[in-house]
């Protein structure tokens, strides 16, 4: 059983518990109340009785010291604490019971917390894997259109030939296959070049050539303009 399995179904017995403790405690508020009540009419009796013997003679200024209420009536005083101090045993075992279910709600919450954060830091590792590809890829062109090409780059794993890629329409296509970018690519050294990069895999190439390099149509057109 999972941790909010076991929290739930602990946290169903709670109620039941608690009225429990608080059907005892109303008991004893009603026997604490008789037993007063009883402690109050006798002491009554016992303080009328001293003040008569009193207003009579029969206690005298030398008595008076060893005036004191009956064994019955302090036993009632004693019952009186016995059954204060077992409310406060319940109210306290109420409390701790409540208490100790808070703590397990926070501790449920801290291991909600943790997989939360968890799961942001996978979700923003995933995201900045795509920024930093699409900040590649703007580099790239950025670089293109300023003049500084580089021969080859490394993105993803290139896709089989032939593989048919689900193109963004946002997405910008290279090559002679007009897919967009993956895997090592490299750039005609043709500054008029239309398509300007290749995938590898599409022009032959198994690494960075070596100088310049142009794909087909260029090096058709630079064999033309070297015949003139």
């Amino acid at each position: 059983m999972g941790f909010l399995e076991d929290f739930q179904a602990s946290f169903e017995s709670l109620p039941a518990l608690l009225q429990r403790n608080y059907g005892l405690m109303r008991e004893l508020d009603k026997s604490l109340q008789g037993v007063q009540q009883q402690n109050e009419q006798r002491c009554k009796q016992e303080i009328e009785g001293i003040r008569r013997g009193i207003e009579s003679g029969n206690i005298t200024p030398n008595t008076a010291s060893l005036i004191r209420f009956s064994d019955e009536a302090l036993d009632e005083q004693k019952h009186c604490i016995r059954i204060a101090d077992e409310k406060v045993a319940l109210a306290a075992q109420a409390y701790d019971m409540v208490d100790a279910h808070i703590q397990q709600l926070d501790q449920y919450m801290r291991k909600l917390e943790e997989l939360r954060q968890e799961r942001e830091l996978a979700t923003g590792a995933g995201a900045a894997a795509s920024n930093a590809d699409a900040s590649t890829r703007s580099g790239r062109i950025a670089e293109s259109n300023r003049g500084g090409r580089k021969k080859s780059r490394l993105a993803v794993e290139p896709p089989s030939i032939g593989l048919e890629l689900p193109v963004d329409p946002n997405e910008p296509t290279y090559c002679f296959c007009n897919q967009v970018s993956y895997g090592e690519m490299v750039a005609c050294d043709n500054p008029d070049c239309k398509i300007e990069w290749f995938h590898f895999g599409c022009v032959g190439l198994k690494e960075q050539p070596k100088g310049k390099w142009y794909c087909s149509n260029c090096m058709g057109v630079q064999r033309r303009r070297k015949g003139k």
